[in-house]
């Protein structure tokens, strides 16, 4: 029977020589290359060189459905932004994202001025302004956008057509108006009332340009010609006295009566205090409420030079 230790011994010898030649190499190569070795490279990252199990994101399942959480995920940035032609707007149903006129004055933000759009045009035609037989051309008016405080103390967007003679003073008295919070209840084209100033100051509307006469005559209105606007009409009627002669007293609108007396004190009362009719006054308008025969107490109207 062979001896087992002649055996081991035969055996370890080639191994020996096998393992000294492999560290020599590795000797070698690392200290006359200056290269990272193997053996170097998996005592620095064990979990690549022995396949050390590593953490991965998770997916959670939300409803059932495979969900990807982006929390941290990079940004993606589109190579151009979106353009928009002069055409064509951001769909957030918003005017303010509609191309502006090259002919609009804006004065403060919300408060501009510029010459009727064909759109204007079309809405006023047949109605405030007459198809036929109107004296005063589209050129002469102007459309006023505007921001004011309603009874509710809410923002809201108002609009006017004036004449352009009178846009600039409109946008800087609406804009002290809007910046002291003084209270409108609405202003609306009067074509929303079908043209009926009636309707408009039962309604408490402010308006300004209306193509008609004086109520009750056959004379033209400075609001034909978009010279004159009256405030919270409902507040503030029109007063004739002793119409028709026989002593009887015309108040419009009609339910408005109360405030014909304006000895009272009431809300949205404009008088010589009021900050309505400061403005106004300060900016050459002439107001109603200093009229004899009669009283137009909403009322504010500017001649022109």
């Amino acid at each position: 029977m062979p001896n087992i230790k002649i055996l081991i011994r035969q055996a370890a010898k080639p191994t020996l020589f096998l393992l000294t030649m492999i560290l020599v190499c590795a000797f070698l190569a690392h200290y006359l290359t200056g290269q990272e070795t193997l053996l170097d490279y998996a005592r620095e990252n064990p979990e690549l060189a022995y396949g050390a199990e590593t953490t991965q994101p998770s997916i959670p399942e939300k409803n059932g459905e495979i969900s990807v959480d982006l929390t941290d995920a990079a940004p993606v940035t589109p190579d151009k932004a979106p353009s928009y032609s002069e055409s064509e707007s951001k769909e957030t149903g918003s005017d303010e994202t509609m191309p502006i006129p090259s002919e609009r004055v804006t004065y403060e933000e919300g408060f501009y001025y510029e010459p009727l759009t064909d759109a204007v045009k079309e809405r006023i035609t047949g109605i405030s302004y007459p198809e036929s037989g109107c004296t005063v051309p589209y050129e002469d008016l102007a459309y006023v956008g505007l921001l004011y405080f309603d009874f509710e103390g809410q923002q809201q967007n108002g609009e006017l057509i004036c004449n352009k003679a009178i846009a600039q003073d409109m946008v800087e008295i609406f804009y002290e108006l809007y910046r002291n919070e003084y209270q409108i209840e609405r202003v609306r084209l009067i074509d929303e009332y079908g043209g009926d100033d009636t309707a408009s100051m039962a309604d408490n509307n402010t308006s300004c340009f209306n193509y008609r006469v004086v109520d009750g005559t056959t004379s033209l209105s400075k609001h034909a010609y978009g010279l004159a606007i009256d405030v919270n009409p409902y507040y503030n009627p029109y007063v004739v006295f002793n119409k028709n002669g026989n002593g009887d007293t015309y108040i419009s609108p009609p339910g408005s009566e109360i405030y014909a007396d304006r000895s009272r004190d009431f809300a949205y009362k404009i008088d010589e205090n009021d900050l309505c009719y400061r403005l106004f006054t300060e900016h050459g308008f002439t107001w109603g409420g200093n009229w004899n025969s009669t009283k137009d107490y909403q009322h504010f109207q500017k001649a022109l030079k």
